[in-house]
């Protein structure tokens, strides 16, 4: 059974009985833990009372550990090279700024861009976290957000726009081989209508009734269809806008469709970010919104 947290003794008082462990001495603990000899002797004795053993015997010279001080010692000390590892590795380790994105943004936007950031910053170690989910920044242990919402953010959040959200129906030039572009909506929704999750084809189509199609869980799936010419698409013009200007896709109608949620960089409001997470967030804020995406 684990001893109580709230019963261990007090953490200046192991450092006491540890450091005189080493040194077999008061004054030579004293004189590395910078205090005084009896205040080091005062942390053992309440050590001591507080566990109800005699960890030393007191001589005339110096001290001796007692069979359970001796055991006691080889474990206390155990501990503080563990709590001395782990703070080295953290001090060595690179800034870590984590971010939370959408899956169809890490795919399409942040991940073929990973390179020029981590050609910017090198010293930065960047975790992504693919999730719909709203991220709690304090539980999630997240730094940067990018989220699809409608803006009304509450005070401790601070968020910019990256984009709106422009839809476009697209589809690979190989699906419509001779059909003179652009479509009409009769003429789509003749072909075959790929969904995903946000099922915006009847808004897009002005259609009320149910359109008929595979349909997918995320937008990348849709779109991966897409582009190997299993139908046409409906995504957020910025997730196309590279594949648009390689004519690895087309625009298969001249109509676009501009609706709420947008696209939000968001982060916790705080007096200081770190400076790693600052400048990743502005990186992020000028490499990802919709202008530098089209480029």
């Amino acid at each position: 059974m684990l001893y109580s947290r709230r019963k261990l003794p007090s953490l200046n008082a192991l450092r006491a009985f540890e450091a005189a462990g080493r040194k077999l001495n008061f004054r030579a603990a004293a004189d590395e833990l910078g205090v005084t000899q009896g205040a080091v002797a005062q942390q053992v004795r309440a050590l001591e009372e507080h566990l109800g053993i005699v960890l030393f015997q007191r001589l005339p010279r110096g001290l001796i550990l007692t069979s359970p001080g001796a055991v006691y010692f080889a474990e206390i000390t155990r501990a503080f090279d563990v709590l001395g590892e782990a703070t080295e590795q953290l001090l060595a380790s690179p800034d870590t700024v984590t971010i939370s994105v959408p899956p169809s943004f890490a795919t399409k936007l942040l991940i073929p861009r990973l390179a020029e950031l981590n050609a910017a910053f090198p010293d930065v170690e960047l975790r992504t976290v693919a999730t719909e989910s709203l991220a709690d920044f304090d539980r999630d242990q997240v730094d940067i957000a990018v989220r699809l919402t409608k803006g009304a953010f509450p005070a401790n959040l601070e968020a910019q726009c990256l984009f709106q959200q422009e839809l476009v129906a697209v589809a690979s030039p190989h699906l419509l081989k001779t059909a003179g572009l652009p479509l009409t909506a009769k003429e789509v929704q003749g072909l075959p209508l790929l969904h995903d999750s946000h099922q915006h084809w009847p808004a897009f189509l002005h259609s009320r009734g149910k359109l008929p199609g595979a349909v997918f869980n995320q937008t990348t799936l849709a779109l991966d269809a897409a582009l190997a010419g299993q139908g046409v698409a409906i995504a957020c013009r910025a997730f196309v806008a590279q594949d648009l200007e390689a004519g690895r896709l087309v625009q298969v109608m001249a109509q676009s469709l501009t609706i709420e949620p947008h696209y939000f960089l968001v982060r916790k409001r705080l007096l200081a970010h770190r400076k790693a997470a600052q400048d990743i967030w502005g990186w992020c804020a000028k490499r990802l919104s919709f202008d530098a995406v089209s480029e």
